[in-house]
């Protein structure tokens, strides 16, 4: 699988746009591709990110990243369950004018109509449209259905890589919902699908319109979860994966799902979204 390293792609002409957005790897102001024109791939963040953080801190941390859209889920504060609680969260990212567009990833293990009806409230109370679920088995799958026709509410299913016994991939995924309602799709981590040795930009064509939500994070070994590293330093083919996504129309969010260095992510969350601005700001798209 082809790939364009970070140190590559500085040296390269593609990063000529670039060069005065990035500056320093923690520039963070939004690049503009080399037409000039908006990017048409929306960078955001998986509140994950910060699981060690509270949610003032997590929403400090999008300011001062320039980020404004959030992958929001039950972790420390950040978007509880509790319905008052929730409210409270929702105030305040409103108030920091942070936009939330998905709610997860949200455990589905359980074949239970009580269950799946208070996840599916959880976000419809926080007005967002798309579930990341985790850990549906394929036998749920038609009463989760149920729920997606009842509330209008997409559900993007998690792959997670080799260990995921139902859906190491985005393929695995696909071949599960085929037959279902088309909000019942995907949400691919680029890093657990590569382990599972599926072809990233083969996987973001063939899910095409079930496509709701992507989390990214970077390798350097597609053998070793514990080989991640901010992005650009790995092997992820990031230039590629935009270049299809744009092409596929996706109009939802990029997330960086940034899972290392959990006490101090900033530096290298800093740098990997400088690097994916940077990579669009190159691309002719």
């Amino acid at each position: 699988m082809s790939n364009i390293s970070r140190r590559s792609f500085l040296q390269s002409g593609a990063v000529g746009a670039a060069c005065t957005v990035l500056g320093a790897p923690s520039a963070l102001a939004e690049a503009v591709p080399a037409s000039g024109k908006p990017s048409p791939i929306k960078l955001g963040l998986a509140s994950y990110t910060f699981r060690n953080f509270t949610r003032a801190q997590l929403i400090g941390f999008m300011q001062q990243l320039g980020v404004r859209d959030l992958n929001c889920k039950d972790a420390k504060d950040h978007l509880p369950m509790e319905p008052a609680a929730e409210a409270q969260a929702l105030a305040d990212y409103a108030a920091a004018n942070i936009k939330l567009h998905a709610a997860g990833v949200v455990g589905f293990s359980k074949d239970d109509d009580e269950d799946i009806r208070s996840k599916v409230e959880y976000a419809k109370r926080a007005g967002i449209g798309v579930i990341v679920a985790g850990d549906p088995t394929p036998g749920s799958l038609k009463r989760i259905e149920r729920f997606v026709r009842e509330y209008d509410i997409r559900i993007a299913i998690h792959n997670h890589g080799p260990e995921d016994e139902s859906f190491p991939s985005p393929f695995d995924v696909l071949k599960s919902v085929k037959e279902l309602d088309p909000r019942i799709g995907c949400c691919i981590d680029v890093g657990h699908a590569a382990r599972a040795n599926a072809n990233l930009v083969d996987a973001i064509h063939a899910t095409g319109a079930r496509l709701y939500n992507m989390h990214v994070k970077d390798l350097a070994n597609f053998q070793s979860r514990e080989s991640q590293v901010d992005v650009g330093d790995g092997i992820i083919p990031f230039p590629q994966l935009f270049r299809q996504l744009h092409k596929a129309g996706y109009q939802g969010c990029v997330n960086l799902e940034y899972e290392i260095h959990g006490d101090d992510p900033l530096p290298g969350v800093q740098r990997s979204m400088s690097y994916m601005r940077g990579v669009l700001a190159g691309l002719s798209v």
